[in-house]
């Protein structure tokens, strides 16, 4: 029996379509890129732009960290110089009574009094150099009295406690004084109540503005 007697008939060459040649078959471009792909997305980050990024945010958070603390170092200035200057608020504004009562105790000396009785006249000089004194102590500490009989009304320093007609002022000016008021360098401790002109109401001045007289 020759060789080609012994081959069987049902054998036949390798169908390179068959599965079983494609398992054994290399690797399709396709499938070599893929297996390159899922390699590089393991790869590691770099460790420098690990680092550089860490002293990026590192150095941002330091940047907040001194300009916050430089807030508070200002902050803390101004309510230290706030201290300062307007510590004595409550204390100023308590004892400005005693500086009304000086006055109140003068402005009831009678005219001529001190001339015809010496008692009288070493009295009220006793009390001109006490209220002195006072006002020097107040102003030693920032207190400036405000009397601003003739001046322009100004809803900051002032209260209106009445209007008062024919006086020949411009409206709004101040006529009367009824008690001076007082300011602590530029805040206002007490408004001064004044009485102020009326003027003609049928040319309001348009540089005043309206004042109310029922505060």
């Amino acid at each position: 029996m020759t060789d080609n007697e012994t081959k069987r008939p049902n054998d036949k060459a390798p169908d390179p379509d068959s599965a079983e040649h494609q398992l054994d078959a290399p690797d399709s471009p396709e499938g070599m890129a893929e297996e390159n792909g899922e390699a590089a997305e393991a790869v590691p980050e770099d460790p420098i732009v690990l680092l550089e990024a860490q002293v990026a945010d590192l150095k941002d958070q330091l940047l907040r960290a001194l300009a916050e603390a430089e807030n508070t170092r200002r902050r803390a200035e101004r309510e230290h110089q706030d201290i300062l200057r307007y510590g004595v608020t409550n204390l100023a504004r308590d004892i400005l009574a005693v500086a009304d009562n000086l006055q109140r105790a003068l402005d009831s000396v009678p005219e001529g009094a001190r001339a015809d009785n010496e008692v009288v006249a070493s009295l009220a000089t006793g009390v001109e150099l006490t209220a002195k004194e006072f006002m020097s102590a107040l102003e030693r500490h920032g207190v400036e009295k405000v009397e601003p009989l003739g001046e322009l009304f100004d809803h900051n320093k002032h209260q209106a406690m009445f209007e008062v007609e024919d006086t020949e002022q411009p409206a709004g000016t101040i006529v009367e004084l009824l008690q001076p008021g007082y300011m602590l360098h530029d805040r206002l401790l007490r408004p001064a109540m004044v009485g102020v002109a009326k003027g003609d109401p049928r040319t309001p001045p348009e540089d005043v503005e309206h004042i109310d007289t029922t505060a």
